[in-house]
């Protein structure tokens, strides 16, 4: 049973790695093509959306894929029936979808003249993707937790493509102008959401299969009156707990705290560096973005990774397959620690060469700084494997609490130390809480 489990999930990570890895891509080819179609202003506007809306709908959404995914897989391990932890997850959905509307309609003004420079439209296109995400992010944890990684990856492919559909539109000829392309990130959620049926018809079918079986047995017996005395007495703790919204909002939170930390890693860096470099601020805060590309880039197809992981964890946890609940977890990060030195080697030998290939522009790349954000990369993509074996265990709140701790400390130092050479300190501060939160981490991995 545990190898056939090994196996499911790494053909479900390789499917993901695919669709994530075409979707990536794809992505690219949306932003090329925008960028040869539009104006330097108007371009600049749509990658400000982009940014707004995916930091947004990481933050407030995840959380809620990561709780569908982990208690799906939890009581289909169990044997667990009913739709109460569905009920759970749409209301938390629905409060977060409520809660951005509200504070992006007492914050109109802001937003649409200061981020969008006026542009009325974009304001609206940001709304709308938002919300439409809100039932992306639901579908992909109902799809991860049950092992759907096909149409997982078709839902994320469809999405890409026909957001990408609306930028080829501009580049023909057919449409014209930023709202156009801006369009597009408001149809992709939509759009994606046609793989749905797919997954709850089959869903409907295995229970319709599940209860004439069921219904065959109860006509072929009698039930019996001393089992079910014995099951009356059943110890508590031998039963599964009920899901409740208290539970289900415990978990989001602690996830939604966990993707605040995740994106002060990721963002912090260059805006503090804007913030405190005066003129030459925006150019050096574009070259730090670069460099943290490194650890950036790998990010999107370690994706595949982080939603295949949690079920295929959780459902060996919940079975009590301890021996191969380690085995998986040691083995990505054995892959992590394999990748992460190639890439290492990889900056330390040509990394100022590629950096400039890439992106050019009239700052100096620096080996050193190259090769330390590569191995903050390695570590904290083992971070990330640790947490969601973590969530698996049920210890959310610990590992939220070392991921706020851990990007406090980041910031802290970005702030408060004194280096001359800011980019550097961004590298240093980067390599060292990825460190630490890898180390306190593990240190709860081991306990659980």
């Amino acid at each position: 049973m545990s190898t056939s489990a090994e196996r499911s999930y790494g053909r479900g990570a390789a499917i993901l790695s695919v669709g994530i890895g075409v979707t990536g891509v794809i992505t690219f080819g949306y932003f090329s093509l925008a960028s040869h179609s539009l104006e330097e202003a108007e371009y600049g506007r749509i990658t400000l959306l982009w940014s707004a809306v995916f930091i947004t709908v990481s933050v407030l959404y995840r959380p809620v894929e990561q709780l569908l995914s982990r208690t799906i897989a939890d009581r289909d391990a169990r044997g667990v029936r009913g739709g109460e932890h569905l009920r759970v997850a749409a209301t938390i959905q629905l409060a977060l979808g409520a809660l951005f509307a509200v504070v992006a309609l007492a914050l109109r003004g802001p937003i649409q003249d200061e981020l969008f420079g006026g542009s009325e439209a974009l304001y609206w296109i940001l709304i709308v993707t938002v919300l439409a995400y809100a039932a992306s992010y639901f579908a992909r944890g109902f799809l991860a937790g049950n092992h759907r990684f096909g149409l997982y990856g078709g839902l994320v492919l469809m999405e890409a493509s026909s957001r990408c559909l609306f930028a080829l539109a501009v580049a023909v000829g057919i449409a014209e102008g930023q709202d156009a392309v801006a369009l597009g990130m408001a149809a992709a959620p939509i759009v994606s959401l046609a793989v749905v049926p797919w997954a709850l018809g089959r869903r409907l079918r295995a229970g319709a299969a599940e209860g004439r079986a069921d219904g065959g047995t109860r006509v072929a017996a009698d039930p019996d009156p001393q089992a079910l005395d014995a099951a009356a007495r059943e110890e508590p703790s031998a039963r599964e707990p009920e899901f409740t919204l208290a539970h289900g909002s415990g978990f989001a939170v602690s996830v939604l705290l966990i993707m605040l930390a995740e994106q002060t890693f990721l963002n912090a860096g260059p805006l503090l560096v804007e913030a405190s470099e005066g003129a030459r601020g925006a150019a050096l805060a574009g070259f730090t973005f670069n460099v943290l590309l490194i650890a950036r880039a790998p990010l999107q197809l370690f994706q595949a990774v982080q939603t295949s992981i949690l079920p295929h964890l959780t459902r060996m946890r919940a079975s009590g397959e301890t021996d191969p609940f380690r085995r998986s977890v040691n083995l990505t990060l054995a892959a992590i620690a394999a990748f992460a030195g190639c890439v290492a080697l990889v900056m330390l030998a040509a990394g100022p060469l590629v950096m400039d290939l890439l992106f050019g522009g009239e700052f100096d790349y620096e080996r050193g700084g190259l090769v330390l954000v590569s191995l903050g990369m390695g570590l904290y993509l083992a971070a990330a494997t640790l947490n969601q074996a973590l969530l698996a265990h049920g210890r959310a709140p610990q590992a939220s609490a070392a991921w706020v701790a851990c990007a406090a400390a980041f910031a802290l130092f970005l702030l408060l130390a004194d280096f001359d050479d800011r980019v550097l300190q961004v590298e240093i501060a980067f390599l060292g809480a990825a460190a630490v939160l890898c180390a306190l981490l593990h240190t709860l991995y081991r306990r659980a």
